[in-house]
């Protein structure tokens, strides 16, 4: 396949290396983004040289979120049943197909990693981040929870409420701290560093490492995961329709970069950070 929208390499045996490449917008998840992704993940799982995959981002930062100027609806890269909630029930699948992969997928988080990017991050089994990375949802202050459910599952009640009641963010250090990655690195270090984990990681056989992560995985399923996560979609869905969201998605027709900066204004925070008085 001729990626467009991504870079696919392999900077060591048996590791292949996924960058979303549109640094220009920070990275934005389109679905034609998204299609190319989920084809190399599959490609990767199938390749019998390849041991471990790395998603990072090219640019300034790892992931702002899907693509807001896009319509999500359209030229979605796998089937979902459509009908109110396709969209989240469309992210939960994609994330369980990461998930499901038999193969490691590793995030290598620098930079914006927010909305849709914490998804991404959330689907991959490890996760590595720069220490001033920023990594958060703020799609909750304005139009909904997360289309996928997952803070709960990753950080626990009390950090996960803070989160969902705020919209604020992480650094990479405090990530690690909650339980949301796995290690935090001088952003110097960071890609080197993955890369050392990642051929660590890549010596254990595919066939037993498929195991491996399965066996973390059916413990998660026992406790509920894919139900409660999939049970939040219809929560996701369900704030669409308040009159909060719905004048904010009128004021995104009028201007995306306006009503972005209009909702975190008085937060004083992401694209507004710099008016904090």
């Amino acid at each position: 396949m001729d990626y467009q929208k991504i870079i696919v390499d392999e900077p060591r045996p048996r590791l292949r290396r996924i960058t979303l490449n549109r640094p220009d917008k920070r990275n934005p998840l389109s679905n034609a983004l998204r299609g190319e992704l989920f084809n190399a993940l599959e490609s990767a799982d199938r390749e019998d040289s390849v041991r471990v995959t790395i998603i990072r981002g090219a640019g300034s930062c790892f992931s702002s979120g899907y693509d807001l100027k896009s319509n999500v609806a359209k030229d979605q890269p796998f089937h979902t049943a459509g009908g109110l909630g396709n969209w989240p029930r469309h992210v939960v699948e994609g994330f369980f197909k990461i998930w499901d992969l038999a193969k490691p997928v590793i995030a290598q988080v620098h930079g914006y990693c927010l909305a849709g990017g914490t998804e991404l991050a959330t689907a991959c089994d490890l996760v590595y981040v720069a220490e001033d990375a920023k990594i958060g949802y703020p799609v909750v202050r304005a139009i909904s929870p997360p289309d996928n459910q997952f803070y709960p599952w990753i950080v626990g009640l009390r950090r996960a409420m803070e989160l969902m009641l705020t919209g604020d963010h992480m650094s990479g250090a405090e990530a690690v701290e909650c339980g949301f990655a796995n290690r935090a690195f001088a952003i110097g270090e960071l890609e080197a560093r993955v890369l050392d984990i990642a051929e660590r990681v890549a010596m254990t056989p595919s066939d037993l490492q498929q195991i491996n992560k399965r066996a973390v995985h059916r413990q998660m399923d026992a406790m509920g995961i894919r139900a409660g996560i999939r049970a939040g979609t219809e929560m996701q869905q369900l704030a669409t329709f308040t009159q909060s969201t719905q004048a904010h998605l009128a004021e995104m027709r009028k201007g995306l970069t306006q009503a972005l900066s209009q909702r975190d204004a008085a937060y004083g925070d992401y694209r507004t950070a710099s008016e904090r008085k």
